[in-house]
């Protein structure tokens, strides 16, 4: 008896260790009213997606994985993480083959086992009310940009830890202070960082390994506030946003900008389309861009092949809601999910190959 057991034993172990890499299955494992929340894709392949499903009149977690490219998914350890019902967007963050964090804006959780098992992270020094806007990783090092609102002022600063750790710290140097605050930052070829307040002049930083950094120009004009894309091809390309609102109600003004390395100055004015409020930006290539807003109860997909130069824009009317997680992970692949779970028309995520030209909908099961 004892050759079986210890078979059984490895088995289980080899299971664990798979976790996040273990292949896709034909087996369905898509429950029943499963509506997706957030997706994050580590190549063009892999990817993975948490959503909810309806269960005793609540919503229960689910997370999936695909390393086919969505033919087929499996089941994962999902995060206890309820769905809120302020709206805030559930954002799941996957980090090679075992580390990923899941963030409601507020409360975090990581796993460090593919899903295993997974453990609250602290914010040290956050304090109520914040939203926690986006989280990335680098060499080894996660980042995230907090926001915190008071009375009249709040503040934008990075918080970083190592990747999987439960406590993120705030990095020294790395705050402002105002009326309004914002940040963004980017990975992918070297870490970017920007910070600003009030649409006041931007503070812009570059790293190529996340622990050193280095002050630059910011990639945007005086008075507009950057959208930060990875390198693409030793390229940079930054989305350069005014206020929200204008020219007109549900609209905002843009142009995209270039760099021609990290750290090295940006130019360029070709004016995108103002269609909509900021929801999301991101670059296939140094050529091909597309920005995720919504306005009127319309999603649009801004996408450029040409740097600029001219533009299609893609209208997602049934949902309108939302449109969050836009990225490029390679190859001209990229994602966004359209909608929220618990919103009237639902949600969905949305796949392209070819850069943004044109979108499909993954379907699931």
């Amino acid at each position: 008896m004892r050759t079986p057991r210890r078979c059984a034993l490895l088995v289980s172990v080899l299971a664990l260790l798979a976790a996040f890499a273990a292949p896709a299955t034909a087996e369905t494992v898509v429950p029943a009213g499963f509506r997706p929340a957030s997706t994050s894709w580590t190549s063009p392949d892999t990817g993975y997606v948490l959503g909810y499903r309806p269960c005793a009149q609540s919503w229960c977690p689910v997370l999936l994985g695909t390393t086919d490219a969505g033919r087929h998914w499996r089941r994962l350890g999902a995060p206890p993480v309820p769905l809120p019902d302020n709206h805030n967007h559930v954002a799941l963050r996957v980090f090679g083959d075992r580390v990923a964090y899941v963030s409601d804006g507020v409360h975090v959780r990581t796993t460090r086992d593919g899903g295993a098992t997974w453990q609250p992270v602290t914010l040290v020094g956050a304090r109520e009310p914040y939203y926690l806007s986006k989280i990335a990783e680098t060499g080894g090092r996660v980042f995230a940009m907090l926001t915190t609102y008071g009375e009249g002022s709040g503040s934008t600063r990075l918080y970083s830890g190592a990747a999987g750790a439960p406590v993120l710290v705030p990095v020294a140097g790395f705050a402002v202070t105002g009326g309004l605050t914002y940040g963004d930052l980017a990975v992918g070829g070297g870490l970017q960082v920007a910070l600003g307040a009030d649409y006041g002049t931007e503070q812009y930083w570059t790293s190529h390994d996340g622990a050193r950094f280095t002050p630059a120009d910011p990639p945007c004009p005086e008075g507009e506030v950057a959208s930060l894309a990875g390198v693409r091809d030793r390229q940079v390309v930054a989305l350069c946003s005014g206020g929200p609102g204008s020219p007109q109600p549900g609209s905002t003004e843009r142009q995209l900008r270039h760099a021609p390395q990290l750290g090295a100055g940006f130019s360029g004015d070709d004016a995108a389309p103002f269609a909509g409020i900021n929801q999301g930006f991101a670059a296939a290539s140094p050529t091909s861009a597309t920005i995720a807003a919504v306005g009127g109860g319309v999603g649009f997909l801004h996408s450029t092949a040409d740097g600029g130069r001219t533009w299609t824009t893609l209208e997602l009317p049934e949902r309108g809601f939302a449109l969050t997680d836009l990225d490029f992970p390679g190859r001209g692949t990229g994602v966004v999910v359209d909608g929220q779970p618990d919103a009237f028309g639902g949600s969905a995520v949305y796949r392209t190959t070819d850069g943004g030209k044109t979108w499909r909908e993954l379907r699931f099961g």
